[in-house]
């Protein structure tokens, strides 16, 4: 079940994360949630574990409608530590929470610098980071299809957001 829902918070991230700010956000925090709870809660009931990630995509959305500034850099935190985490297990690193940790930095000050083109970029990694997971995929053909998939993402996003930007409406 999870893996599929990894999926599906994937594919949404990978081509709407920019255009739908608060719903990148949301994800993020409960993608965050669940990891955590997951980690910190081992032994309780799954409910509890769903209830915690929920909580946290729900905080994640409100802040994002509300605080949209303290929303950026929130969800930026979010998706640098979730990549920086994936990178440093995928060449080998066994310090994850320093490489979430730096990663997490990089996501904020990224994201505020170059908001919509760091949403873009970030909804797309996390999306595919989420997807090829999910996939169970190994070494070389793992590589290849999470590149690909941060492409295929990145052009996605960036072909409505340009198309939005010469909208006349």
């Amino acid at each position: 079940m999870i893996d599929y829902l990894h999926i599906l918070i994937g594919l949404v991230l990978l081509t709407l994360g920019r255009r739908l700010f608060w719903l990148f956000v949301g994800c993020m925090g409960f993608v965050a949630g669940l990891q955590m709870a997951q980690f910190y809660l081992v032994g309780e009931p799954v409910w509890v574990v769903w209830a915690v990630a929920l909580l946290f995509g729900l905080a994640g959305t409100l802040l994002a409608v509300f605080f949209q500034t303290l929303a950026i850099g929130l969800g930026g935190f979010a998706a640098g530590s979730t990549f920086g985490a994936y990178l440093a297990g995928l060449i080998g690193l066994t310090a994850l929470p320093l490489f979430a940790l730096i990663g997490g930095m990089a996501g904020v000050v990224f994201l505020y610098l170059t908001f919509d083109w760091a949403l873009i970029g970030l909804s797309s990694v996390v999306g595919s980071s989420l997807i090829v997971q999910s996939l169970n995929l190994t070494g070389q053909l793992e590589r290849i299809v999470y590149a690909l998939l941060i492409a295929v993402g990145i052009a996605f996003q960036a072909a409505l957001f340009i198309s939005r930007k010469h909208d006349p409406k």
